[in-house]
């Protein structure tokens, strides 16, 4: 799994881009804290090699609460900034600092 951060110096976002590798997943989502977790706002692309990508454009100066969604099972990113515990969920979510 993996992040890649891209800030923009025109605007105050940051494009940043997923990459899971998941060759027998059929569906990989984003959900988190910035679409109310709904698996169908932030679906991954799955490309030849067998993993999954995608590229959002997130508001700066900001932290997101957020895991992927691999044929219906939460997965957090090994390489997220920091992990949070999340009451509601009862685990720790990965989070993006922006």
């Amino acid at each position: 799994m993996g992040i890649t951060k891209q800030f923009l110096k025109t605007k105050p976002v940051c494009k940043v881009t997923f990459t899971v590798p998941a060759k027998d997943a059929e569906k990989v989502s984003l959900v988190g804290d910035f679409n109310n977790w709904d698996p169908k706002e932030n679906e991954l692309k799955r490309l030849k090699n067998g993993s999954f990508k995608g590229t959002f454009n997130f508001p700066m100066e900001n932290s997101y609460e957020f895991r992927y969604l691999i044929d219906g099972s939460f997965t957090n990113e090994a390489e997220a900034d920091r992990f949070q515990w999340n009451e509601y969920a009862g685990t720790e979510n990965a989070v993006l600092e922006l």
